[in-house]
């Protein structure tokens, strides 16, 4: 006998659907669509844009400076992505290890900083990168150095800023993957005779690498977008691809090239998604392990 679906369950279900849709084309498919029209359109210096269509906002990407601007920027996002992971990744397997209890204050510990605006903790990484800030105090009063170092204003305090914005984002993907990681094929290959370093290059990377590239994606996207980071941290010298289309927007008034530098942005975020998909797809049909790993 078959039941029929509760109406009520099945018009809730029907408005939170209906609800979500709206809100994506709305929020997310509309005000993008908007950027890729404006991305076609003339610079107006009256209205920002107007007609004829025009492709020199595409045709600008070609000077040699924007695409070292491009390559800054991804060099900034790049260092603090494998920083993240380095740093993220062994965090992220001894919390996975704890007891449950001790794992729960772990993770909520990870969530904390986001109780805070990302803007005000940035804020006060000057504070402890600066000439008199919490670094140079330290290590002048231990006598490690005589004079102040140069930490802010450099590549080293933009790199420290991202890793210290975007760490939870990579410690949360990688945990969740660690988590279900499947112990009986660790103490199998154990007791095959397998080495720690040969479970973990052979068992645990390939079980976790849908949480390190998801991991690596969540970071690394919008690390190239931060552009407050850089404002605060870098000076002038170090900039990162937001900076520039915030630059177009709010202060040269170019919004078909800023429209075309978020397109750009839009397109490497779409093709690292596809290698993420691809890579889930891979590792899923593989399951995750090859005959030959013991």
């Amino acid at each position: 006998m078959k039941f029929a679906q509760p109406k009520p369950f099945g018009r809730f279900a029907t408005n939170v659907i209906a609800l979500v849709c709206g809100w994506i084309l709305l929020f997310i498919a509309l005000p993008n669509l908007l950027v890729l029209l404006t991305s076609f359109l003339t610079r107006d210096e009256t209205n920002y844009v107007a007609l004829p269509f025009s492709l020199e906002g595409y045709t600008r990407l070609i000077d040699p400076l924007y695409w070292e601007v491009i390559w800054h920027s991804s060099y900034l996002a790049g260092s603090a992505t494998l920083f993240a992971l380095v740093i993220g990744y062994p965090f992220a397997y001894f919390l996975a290890q704890l007891p449950r209890t001790w794992r729960n204050i772990g993770l909520f510990l990870v969530i904390l900083p986001f109780w805070t605006n990302s803007l005000i903790r940035t804020y006060a990484m000057k504070l402890i990168l600066g000439k008199k800030g919490l670094i140079n105090s330290v290590l002048m009063s231990s006598g490690i150095i005589d004079t102040p170092l140069n930490l802010l204003y450099t590549e080293f305090a933009v790199i420290f800023g991202l890793v210290y914005v975007m760490f939870p984002f990579m410690v949360l993907p990688l945990y969740a993957n660690i988590e279900k990681l499947d112990r009986r094929l660790l103490e199998a290959a154990r007791d095959l005779g397998a080495s720690p370093w040969n479970r973990f290059i052979e068992i645990i990377i390939p079980l976790t690498l849908p949480g390190i590239v998801a991991g690596c994606l969540i970071v690394f996207l919008p690390s190239m977008g931060c552009f407050y980071v850089a404002d605060l941290l870098g000076g002038s010298k170090n900039l990162l691809l937001g900076n520039i289309i915030k630059t177009q927007f709010l202060h040269t008034r170019d919004w078909p090239f800023g429209a075309a530098l978020s397109i750009t942005l839009m397109v490497l975020m779409t093709g690292l998604m596809l290698l993420y998909f691809w890579a889930s797809k891979r590792i899923n049909r593989k399951g995750g392990l090859d005959d030959s790993t013991f």
